[in-house]
């Protein structure tokens, strides 16, 4: 069965003002994008309406997806305790078919959401989730292409906006960058061989260029149509190009030569460039982590596979690995 909370929320945003309020907190204080506090938002919506089913605030027959929250009040929320967490969690397993990563990710919405309401507003204590833990998750490998594929796609890049195109998928392949970094840069951000890249939070990191990009870049700012718009990368109407036109061009150009577009995304093209940068780079972990702007280094790590070649070299490159011994 699907997921349900990817299903909801379609038409009419419920509200709650002690969500908007920590929703601000995340905008204005810890530098949040939109999109990130559209996620907690989402949460919290859920967890309010199951406080509300919980606590018999509601009839039981309501449906689930229509039940108001902008009533839960401060003394509501102290009433929450380690246990109700847990049992909000197993209905978001059972009830919703949320998966491990769904539910881990409204484990660090309630985090962060009773600490503000704790120790920030200190509404209340104790804070609920001081002993709330991350649900397990299973190892995970990142999808990504083999490096001659990812040179097939390269080569196969053609058409009307070939420049701008092999630009943009050269940018991803090379320096990891996310869809929303790469549509924001503008040409101001370039400067010789490093641009400025406006991350999650709004963190700023620079990136070096190499001689691809540059090469990449160059090429296509010659054909670049004339326009008052300060950002790099330009749609056919000459606006900047939006983070959906980013994916159909990539979708295009994978399925050009014939690689998977069911497997292989914009984000999977960032895997891409992480993991050859450990496999052929020599990189470090330290190195990729602040090349791809992640918070925590255990997120770059899952970039660190490797091949079933490269355990078997390793393997056969022991001193012993030729031994036998003589009856």
């Amino acid at each position: 069965m699907a997921n349900q909370d990817f299903h909801t929320e379609n038409k009419v945003t419920p509200s709650s003002k002690i969500i908007e309020e920590f929703l601000n907190y995340l905008l204005t204080i810890k530098g949040y994008s939109e999109k990130s506090a559209q996620s907690y938002r989402y949460d919290l919506i859920i967890f309010f309406r199951f406080i509300k089913r919980y606590f018999a605030m509601v009839p039981q027959s309501l449906d689930f997806d229509a039940i108001p929250i902008d009533d839960v009040s401060i003394d509501d929320l102290k009433a929450i305790d380690l246990g109700i967490l847990y049992a909000f969690l197993s209905f978001t397993s059972k009830e919703r078919h949320n998966s491990d990563y769904a539910r881990s990710r409204k484990v660090s919405s309630l985090r962060s959401f009773f600490n503000y309401l704790c120790n920030k507003q200190k509404y209340f204590s104790p804070n609920p989730v001081t002993d709330l833990e991350m649900p397990k998750l299973p190892a995970r490998n990142a999808r990504y292409l083999e490096w001659d594929e990812a040179v097939d796609l390269l080569k196969g890049i053609n058409g009307r906006h070939k420049e701008r195109d092999f630009a943009i998928i050269t940018l991803f392949l090379n320096c990891g960058m996310r869809l929303s970094e790469l549509t924001q840069i503008k040409i101001s951000d370039i400067k010789n061989d490093t641009i400025r890249i406006i991350g999650k939070g709004n963190k700023e990191r620079t990136i070096f260029l190499n001689h691809a990009c540059l090469k990449a870049i160059n090429r296509y700012l010659l054909v670049r149509q004339e326009s008052d718009s300060p950002y790099l990368f330009l749609s056919q109407q000459n606006l900047p190009i939006s983070n959906r036109a980013v994916q159909h061009l990539v979708k295009k150009h994978l399925a050009n030569c014939g690689l998977n577009t069911d497997e292989i995304s914009v984000h999977k093209l960032r895997h891409t460039a992480a993991t050859l940068m450990f496999r052929y780079g020599n990189a470090d972990l330290r190195s990729v982590q602040e090349i791809l702007g992640h918070e925590n280094v255990s997120t770059t790590q899952i970039y660190t596979h490797v091949n079933e070649e490269t355990l078997r070299d390793t393997l056969n490159q022991n001193p012993l690995a030729q031994f036998e011994r003589e009856d």
